[in-house]
This record gives C-alpha cells, sequence and structure tokens, in this order.
C-alpha cells in the first residue's frame, strides 16, 4: 500500500523545523490522475464536453507543467500532514513550501517544509500524581427500582370492580371528535403521555360506560373537542417479589440470584462510569501539574474546526447555526469561548499525553492499527480487507497510530498514578499553602482572549 513517508526532520531554530517529504510514485500517480479529472471538468476547450476531453489532448493543450501543478497544489497540503503526524510534528502555522514540480508521474518525489512548532511540554513524573477515585457502590433503592420494573413487564390485567380510572390503569375508550370521526376500542395506559393531557384528565375519575367531553390546543393553535367514553377499566396485578417473580420475568430460579445479577450489572455500568471520570482526572492532573501551555495558533485553529463540525452537525439535522443560537438563548461569542475552552483542554491533554508516551516508549505498530481497523470493521458488519485498503489509500493510518499511541498513553497513566479518595483530595485542596496562589495563576490553561500569564 503506498504511504508518505517522512524523511527528516532537521531542527532550524528555537520551536521551528525543516520537514523533508518524500512521495512515492504511487501517490504521485494518484495526484496527477486527479489533476487530470479536475481539469477536464473545469477547462473548456471547442469540439469537447466537459469530463470528456481526452489525457493525451488535455496534455497538448495545458503543458505537463500546468498539470503537475494542479496535483502538487492540491494535495501537498495533505502529503504534509500526513507526514507531519507521523513524524510527531506539531505545526501551529502554515508551512513554508519548497520544492520543484515533478518531472513525471510515476516517479518518486519530494519536497521540504519550515514550520513553527509546538514543542512537548516537560512533564512531571506521573507515578508521584494523587487523583480522586470514588469507590462503585450500588444503591439498594436501584437494584429495587429494577426490581419494580420486572413486575411492571409481567403484571397481569383485571377489571378494576367497577371503581372510577385512576393513573396506572389501562382503559379501552372511543374517542369521536367534532366531525363524527371516530377511533374505537383505543387502549391507553394513564399516566404515559400518550394521550393530550386534556384527554387524560378528562378520563381520570371516570366510570366505565361513562362520557365526558374535552377540548384541547392543536399545534396550529385552533381547538379540538372531542367525546370519550370509557368502556372498560383494567388495573395492574403485581406479582409478589418473590422466588416465583425471578421464574417469570429472568433466567434465574431464585430472587437472590436475580438481584446479584442486576447488582452485578449496575456496578458495571457504574465502574465503567467511575473509570472514564477517573482517567480524565488523571490527564487534567498531569496538564496542571505540568504546567501545560498549548499554543495559541493551535488552540485557534482546533476552535475553529470544533465550529465547523457543530455547525455541520446541526445542518444535517435542519437546523442552522443561526436558528439554534436564538433557541439556545446564546450567542455566536458564548459559543466560540467554548469552543475555544474545549480546544484549549483537548490540545493541553493531548501533548501532556503525548510527552508521556515518547517518555515511557509507548509504540503502536502497524500491524496494531490493522488489528483495530479489523475489529472496528467487524462491530459495524463492514468488510474489514477494504476498510484497512481504504484508510492507507487516503492516508490516514498514521492518525489512527497517533490516537491510539494516546490511548495506550492514558492506559498508563491511568495504572501508574495513585487513586485517592475524593474527600482526601477536598480536605487537601481547602488547606492553604504558601505557594498555593502562585501555582493555581501559573497553571491556569492559556485561553484567546484571556490575558498573558504574568
Amino acid at each position: 500500500m503506498a504511504r508518505v513517508v517522512a524523511a527528516t526532520v532537521e531542527e532550524i531554530g528555537e520551536n521551528r523545523v525543516r520537514l523533508t517529504v518524500e512521495v512515492s510514485p504511487d501517490q504521485v500517480h494518484h495526484a496527477v490522475e486527479h489533476a487530470v479529472s479536475d481539469l477536464s471538468e473545469s477547462v473548456k476547450l471547442p469540439g469537447f464536453r466537459k469530463g470528456k476531453i481526452p489525457t493525451p489532448v488535455l496534455v497538448s493543450r495545458l503543458g505537463k507543467e500546468r498539470i503537475y501543478a494542479e496535483a502538487v497544489e492540491s494535495h501537498i497540503r495533505g502529503w504534509f500532514w500526513n507526514a507531519a503526524t507521523r513524524s510527531r510534528v506539531r505545526p501551529v502555522a502554515d508551512p513554508q513550501y519548497e520544492f520543484e514540480l515533478p518531472s513525471a508521474a510515476d516517479e518518486a518525489w519530494s519536497f521540504a517544509a519550515t514550520v513553527d512548532v509546538q514543542p512537548l511540554p516537560d512533564i512531571v513524573d506521573w507515578t508521584t500524581l494523587e487523583v480522586p477515585r470514588v469507590e462503585a457502590e450500588v444503591p439498594q433503592e436501584a437494584v429495587d427500582a429494577e426490581i419494580e420494573a420486572l413486575r411492571e413487564s409481567v403484571a397481569e390485567l383485571s377489571p378494576a370492580d367497577g371503581r372510577p380510572a385512576r393513573e396506572g390503569d389501562t382503559v379501552i375508550v372511543d374517542l369521536v371528535d367534532s366531525e363524527g370521526e371516530a377511533q374505537r376500542d383505543t387502549v391507553v395506559e394513564l399516566g404515559t403521555g400518550r394521550l393530550a393531557p386534556e384527554l387524560e384528565a378528562a378520563i381520570l375519575g371516570a366510570t366505565a360506560g361513562e362520557t365526558k367531553q374535552s377540548s384541547y390546543e392543536l399545534p396550529d393553535g385552533s381547538q379540538a373537542n372531542v367525546e370519550v367514553t370509557v368502556q372498560e377499566i383494567q388495573e395492574k396485578v403485581l406479582p409478589e417479589v418473590d422466588d416465583e417473580l425471578a421464574r417469570a420475568a429472568s433466567e434465574f430460579e431464585t430472587l437472590a440470584e436475580l438481584r446479584a445479577s442486576i447488582e452485578a450489572t449496575l456496578r458495571s455500568q457504574l465502574d465503567a462510569e467511575i473509570d472514564s471520570a477517573f482517567r480524565s482526572a488523571a490527564v487534567d492532573e498531569l496538564v496542571r501539574a505540568s504546567q501545560v501551555q498549548p499554543a495559541r495558533p493551535l488552540v485557534s485553529s482546533r476552535a475553529g474546526d470544533l465550529l465547523t463540525a457543530f455547525a455541520r452537525s446541526l445542518e444535517r439535522r435542519g437546523v442552522s447555526l443561526e436558528v439554534y443560537l436564538q433557541a439556545s438563548g446564546g450567542s455566536s461569542e458564548q459559543l466560540q469561548r467554548q469552543m475555544v475552552l474545549e480546544a484549549a483542554v483537548s490540545i493541553a491533554r493531548e501533548l501532556a499525553l503525548e510527552a508521556l508516551a515518547d517518555r515511557a516508549g509507548i509504540e503502536v505498530s502497524e500491524d496494531e492499527v490493522k488489528a483495530y481497523l479489523r475489529e472496528e470493521a467487524e462491530q459495524a458488519g463492514e468488510d474489514a480487507d477494504a476498510l484497512v485498503e481504504d484508510v492507507w489509500a487516503h492516508g490516514q493510518q498514521e492518525s489512527i497510530r497517533e490516537d491510539l499511541r494516546l490511548r495506550a498513553a492514558l492506559e498508563r497513566l491511568a495504572a501508574d498514578v495513585k487513586p485517592i479518595a475524593p474527600e482526601v483530595a477536598d480536605a487537601r485542596e481547602k488547606l492553604w499553602t504558601p505557594d498555593k496562589e502562585k501555582t493555581e495563576a501559573d497553571t491556569k490553561l492559556w485561553t484567546p482572549g484571556s490575558k498573558e500569564p504574568a
């Protein structure tokens, strides 16, 4: 599979590097083909329709230099970022390129890029960090609630013995609107919100055979008038909480086994939430203790990407950014500040974890990337080989490799820090020390719009 390789990284000044990138013949050929296709769609030549211009004709009319320039211009940024990711260079500005155009479409080609970079922070010894971690305790009330839900699922219905309807009952009603259109034998469980509140209010307190009038407002602002006749009222008969319930509602023979299974499931869910929160707290403590400061251009660029992605997610749901802001009562400035904060936090975490991965010697092999992709494909029911081939064809394997490397670094961090009880952490936080004020000020993340640290 073709890929882009960063041949050399040369430091040419403080936080500035010169990256020499070699592009494989396959990648050059691919770029030239794309350029030919794009130019065929945009160039007008007498006697030819757009997109139907033969390649020899296009080359003879435009010249190889024009085509190769188009190929380089449209692909060099992707080649650069692929190489930067592979070599773990973190640009904080657009690079300055140096190159000569390719001499052929099927030969290797190289270019150089000079760019300012974000240096990795000098992190503290993470094994000395203490991070709050709560203990998983499953409240018996939560187990009782699950048992109650099971009782509801196997409850039987019986006639309500002539009493009025009340919440929780299942009623059979006829609904007739003002035009005479009827919905006969409609089954409704009161209290579930299936009917309009006004209709449920009319049914509550009614007896079997009773007819009531009700009205409610439609979405267009008009009123709907409905005649409601209660045909039957049935109440739930819940089973006793005993071994018979366990056998009827689960695969267990005893109530004790059922309760133990429910508690184990809830504990597993709680443990997963606690683990996630602990990992986040651990990396945030590493950022704080190491005083990680992401560069302004990185934060601004990431914030812009986050805002663009957010706007696109709204558009996919048919909502514009303007409509969202009006509905949420927020402003574009507030949203921008939120994105800047998220960007600053995420970049600081990535820098800290990358520094940890470097110090711990954590690497991810090509086979591990492929294994991860195959697992993802299997879970999604996709062709694993096709996914691997597509990722390599588009040069995305290096970003995936780095993501996996940071995940491994996070696992290492969570395993190495010392968990402490939250109440111990709270008590220490309240203690005043002479250097506390200075430490808090020094470790505050910079975000665009905030003042420079003193």
